[in-house]
């Protein structure tokens, strides 16, 4: 009779550190996703931040097409004032439409494709760009294992009693982005 005494001691010991340690581990997976989202979202501010002074550079070679660059500015503008990450998805798929406009523009100016500062800042959007997948990919790959850990036996009885929610991936929406897109400068 002791002994069972024991064994159920011993039990409850191994799953209070068990639920311990799956705590943790979700605690850990969850700010990874929230810094990787962080990251991601400095480098579009960046790129957003480079944006009003492509676009300036463009007004000048191209005063009759104001409606475009308007429209490359609100869809800034909304990308900016994103709250949540599914706002930010779909406003960046918007933002990335109307850049690609931006750019179907400049190649209608051959002056403006030789502007050494149009070519400086197309050079620094490009970098910032790639940024912006790399670290959509890290965010990705961050929010799979924490949403899949979240959803595995038993971590998920310990996610449901703590109010862990899964996170959403960064997707394309726009089917027009899935469409291979030309830009030649």
């Amino acid at each position: 009779m002791e002994y069972i005494g024991y064994i159920l001691l011993g039990l409850v010991v191994v799953i209070v550190f068990w639920m311990i340690g799956a705590y943790n581990s979700l605690v850990s997976l969850r700010n990874r996703v929230d810094e990787a989202f962080s990251t991601m979202d400095v480098y579009m501010v960046k790129r957003y931040d480079l944006i009003p002074n492509l676009v300036e550079t463009v007004k000048g070679y191209a005063k009759h097409e104001s409606e475009t660059l308007e429209k490359v500015i609100a869809a800034r503008n909304a990308a900016v004032g994103s709250k949540t990450i599914d706002e930010k998805a779909t406003n960046e798929a918007s933002f990335q439409g109307a850049l690609g406009r931006l750019f179907a523009l400049a190649e209608s100016y051959p002056d403006l494709k030789a502007n050494v500062n149009f070519m400086d800042l197309q050079g620094q959007l490009k970098v910032v760009e790639e940024d912006i997948a790399q670290s959509r990919k890290y965010y990705n790959g961050s929010t799979r294992e924490f949403n899949t850990t979240l959803e595995r036996f038993p971590t998920n009885l310990i996610a449901g009693m703590f109010g862990f929610k899964r996170r959403p991936l960064f997707e394309v929406t726009d089917e027009a982005q899935r469409q291979n897109v030309k830009v030649q400068f």
